[in-house]
């Protein structure tokens, strides 16, 4: 039997406004439990919530963003299930109205572009925490968390594979950061995955029973619990049972999932219209000036830099990964005026360095101008390729020197004369008589043996360029 995979994900992803969705507490991370829980969230008798106008407001972003329909007439309802956390006892939530329906997200996969649907986006309250640590069995409550504005983002299930999952999630990621609606923090829980995956024979119409694995933190959780699942959902069909619809969680330190309830369906929460929330209407007004402010798309700005930089389209999508790279890569290409090759050191030798010293791009000691001058440098003869390198590795060490005082301090200035160049290789010519007999025999792979020589005997300082057009002239 050949199985097919089938993925939707729902995405939690936690609004960065300063205070809560229903009330004037803050949503800080890192209080003291508890410090940020008023009246409201702690369900006291008699109080009231009260909407957050920005939390529309960032929700009304993320649906342009996704030329997704927005609602202009929004309810609440509640959505009621037992949780020690929920002092309420329901969750105030979006059901039949949600303020985001049918959006699409772009996501590549290899060499593979994919477009997702994305069902709807609804607006809706965090619960609060159970915490176990340190407190000798018992379970402690820390209502910090309750109330905190989340858009949970539902995509159809149209994916196939674990990598096509973590590509969408990690498009989401990039555009809710992208559009400053969310921090994007994982650890603290900004960006929470819930995975809903089944799988069915190869060329069923119909889809199998869905598992949904719960409150994935990182994008690696995400493929690792994906693909343990797959494999146990094939392993119970192939043994003649069948997959029972649950809830699971995974287990990153065994690297596999398990049952934490059998799911419950949509009716088993008894959702109602929430009776203390009057329906948020967005007026004409309100949207013509949301999509006025909206700032210019990963996909636009991609495009664009393809357009006037001349990056290739993979250069381009790395490039707009964040506004943090965008920004640096734009500073830098307009100050060299060289926008392949900026593109080239960033998403080469930066990127390189960057991820080998565990360091944000923001906070690297070669800043957008310093990597132009270096890049001008190459462009203008001043250094190759070899010595733009070894350049590079100064300037990460001496963040406050120059690229001239760091090509004066060590030697790295290329070789302009061409009398000096010509006797090198010369004699390089001459001890290198069999590579000589190769290069006149057709075999082009010799003169880069040669060029090589060369370029060893000058310390890398030669211009290869230079250096190959000699040799080719001498030995024509």
């Amino acid at each position: 039997m050949t199985w097919e995979t089938v993925i939707g994900l729902e995405i939690h992803v936690q609004l960065n406004t300063q205070s809560k969705i229903f009330s004037g507490a803050s949503t800080a991370f890192g209080a003291e439990p508890n410090a940020h829980a008023s009246v409201v969230e702690c369900a006291l008798p008699g109080v009231l919530p009260v909407m957050n106008r920005e939390v529309v407001e960032k929700a009304i972003k993320l649906g342009l963003a996704l030329d997704a329909k927005i609602n202009q007439k929004n309810v609440f309802d509640r959505k009621n299930y037992f949780y020690p956390d929920l002092p309420k006892g329901y969750q105030i939530s979006q059901l039949d109205l949600p303020i985001v329906e049918h959006g699409k997200l772009e996501i590549v996969v290899g060499d593979a572009v994919k477009t997702i649907n994305v069902t709807r986006a609804h607006m809706e309250e965090d619960a609060g925490k159970s915490v176990h640590e340190g407190l000798n069995g018992a379970t402690g409550i820390d209502l910090n968390r309750a109330g905190t504005p989340l858009l949970e983002v539902v995509s159809e299930p149209e994916m196939r594979s674990a990598a096509e999952a973590v590509a969408y999630a990690k498009a989401l990621h990039s555009l809710v950061t992208w559009l400053d609606i969310c921090d994007g923090n994982m650890a603290e829980g900004s960006f929470r995955v819930d995975a809903n995956v089944s799988v069915r024979p190869k060329g069923q119409a119909e889809f199998g029973t869905r598992r949904e694995i719960k409150n994935l933190n990182s994008f690696r959780f995400l493929e690792q619990a994906i693909n343990y699942e797959v494999e146990a959902q094939i392993e119970i069909l192939e043994d003649g049972g069948k997959v029972q619809q649950a809830t699971m969680l995974f287990d990153p330190e065994k690297g596999e999932t398990r049952v934490m309830r059998l799911k419950e369906d949509a009716h088993d929460y008894r959702y109602f219209p929430d009776p203390d929330l009057l329906p948020v209407i967005i007026s004409d007004d309100q949207l013509q000036k949301a999509k006025a402010e909206m700032p210019e798309l990963p996909k636009e700005m991609a495009a664009r830099f393809v357009a006037d930089y001349g990056v290739s389209d993979y250069d381009a999508r790395l490039l707009t990964a964040s506004r943090v790279q965008a920004a640096y890569f734009e500073e830098a290409a307009k100050a060299s005026g060289q926008g392949k090759l900026t593109a080239n050191w960033m998403n080469g030798e930066l990127a390189a360095t960057l991820n080998k010293a565990g360091m944000e791009l923001a906070d690297n000691p070669i800043t957008a101008p310093r990597l132009a001058a270096l890049v001008g440098k190459i462009a203008d003869g001043t250094l190759s390729s070899k010595l733009a390198k070894k350049a590079f590795e100064a300037m990460w060490a001496e963040p406050e020197a120059s690229i001239a005082e760091i090509i004066e301090k060590h030697g790295l200035q290329q070789m302009t004369d061409t009398g000096a160049i010509e006797a090198m290789v010369d004699e390089v010519l001459a001890n290198n008589a069999k590579a000589v007999e190769q290069f006149k025999s057709g075999n082009e792979k010799a003169l880069n043996a040669i060029v090589g020589q060369v370029m060893k005997a000058s310390k890398g300082k030669a211009n290869p360029a230079q250096v190959q057009e000699l040799i080719k002239a001498k030995l024509a």
